[in-house]
């Protein structure tokens, strides 16, 4: 038995607001309500705190099997828990990749002994080379999440129109990175004023405009649900919203550093800021917030990429791309969104938990009666430093960063997994 007293409720799927009692037993939420008696069990006191449905990334990577000096699957559960996240789901690009059933069961088992809830993509095409598909239907039966080979676009139309057409068949959801090599000269970091100034190539914009204008037409064309992972560029954003507007059954990501940061974080933080597609200008940020206001963006999702600090201590041309973000998510979503107004802790609880549940088909957990204690517990107001992670790499651009937002329990079924 756990009661969470005094907690301020959010939960996105009941419409709750309001500050309530919730107590727990065997693993469910028992009842909801105020001022409940108290007979047995552990008591938790929520006064000042927000209690919400556990926080889902639909975009991370454990970098398990094949890249475990970076990442494993247990690292990556623990950051996770510490940034008041329950569900995940892991991307495929791993090594080797997964495109078959053996690999995704090596995966799912490991997460099924971390105490949280971790799903997996798998591939679209056969060692994410963008040629052939793999078994999706057999795929989906052992229970892959849903499909991508984010990391790589799938340039050949033919390929990804098949794609679709099989995923809409199967009712699975399909995640595209899109980035066209024909318009990068130097990847991960936006071509512009900051990549003239270090004399490094860069990658426009239109890498991900063109190859976002063509998917979302062949997702209109098919009927496939479809996300456009880690939109970064304005262009892209209004994109989605005109295919959206036409019935197109599309979705997008932002994560915290594309809503964050501008291509001039390069010049503070160096390889720190260096991800595909890359952080961009102001004005490109700028739509990013005006697409998760107005939801055409509908998910937030941290694209956890862990590297090593070798790694990243190298020439900027030579270092790899990405960040980690699961343990500083929901503060800079609290900084960057909730604090100047653009959304309500309700929405960011909406994009940070329920949507991303939605897209894969996953059953959007809530603070109600009978409803599985899948729960985060967060004081928004409370400010920490990020000084260290529980992830195994700590490449991230916010380092010493002051940030709002200090999780005090995670909470999956009815377990306390971080406090």
């Amino acid at each position: 038995m756990l009661v969470i007293k005094d907690g301020h409720v959010i939960d996105s799927a009941s419409r709750v607001d309001e500050v309530l009692d919730v107590r727990i037993c065997d693993g469910r939420i028992q009842e909801v309500g105020k001022a409940l008696a108290i007979s047995e069990g552990e008591v938790i006191d929520a006064s000042g705190c927000i209690v919400a449905p556990g926080l889902m990334d639909a975009h991370v990577h454990f970098r398990d099997p094949g890249f475990t000096h970076k990442e494993d699957i247990g690292t990556g559960a623990e950051a996770a828990k510490k940034g008041g996240f329950t569900t995940v789901v892991l991307m495929a690009n791993t090594r080797p990749v997964v495109d078959d059933p053996e690999t995704l069961a090596y995966v799912l088992d490991k997460g099924n002994k971390t105490g949280m809830r971790i799903h997996s993509c798998a591939t679209v095409t056969k060692g994410m080379a963008g040629k052939e598909l793999v078994d999706m239907a057999l795929l989906k039966e052992k229970g892959a999440a849903g499909f991508t080979d984010d990391g790589l676009p799938i340039m050949d139309e033919a390929v990804l129109r098949a794609a679709f057409e099989e995923a809409k068949k199967l009712d699975m959801p399909i995640s595209l990175h899109e980035e066209d090599p024909a318009y990068i000269k130097q990847p991960g970091v936006n071509r512009g004023a900051v990549a003239e100034k270090i004399g490094y190539g860069g990658a426009s914009h239109e890498a991900e405009d063109v190859m976002v204008k063509r998917d979302c037409q062949i997702a209109l064309e098919t009927g496939a649900r479809v996300c456009i992972q880690h939109i970064s560029s304005a262009v892209s954003v209004e994109i989605v919203r005109e295919y959206k507007n036409k019935g197109a059954d599309i979705h997008a990501e932002a994560t915290p550093h594309h809503f964050s940061l501008t291509e001039d974080a390069v010049l503070e933080y160096g390889t720190m800021a260096r991800m595909n597609p890359p952080v961009r200008t102001e004005a490109d940020r700028q739509a990013i917030i005006e697409g998760l206001k107005d939801g055409t963006i509908d998910m937030i999702v941290t694209d956890h990429a862990p590297h090593t600090r070798e790694e990243k201590h190298v020439p900027m041309e030579k270092a790899p791309s990405g960040i980690i973000g699961l343990e500083t998510s929901l503060s800079l979503g609290i900084k960057n969104l909730v604090k100047p107004g653009h959304l309500t802790m309700m929405q960011l609880m909406e994009k940070m938990s329920r949507n991303p549940a939605d897209f894969y088909h996953l059953k959007p957990w809530s603070v109600t009666k009978d409803s599985v204690a899948d729960l985060v517990i967060f004081n928004p107001d409370e400010t920490w430093k990020v000084e260290s992670f529980r992830s195994k790499s700590d490449n991230s651009p916010f380092l010493g960063w002051e940030l709002p937002g200090v999780v005090k329990y995670t909470i999956c079924g009815g377990q306390v997994v971080y406090s």
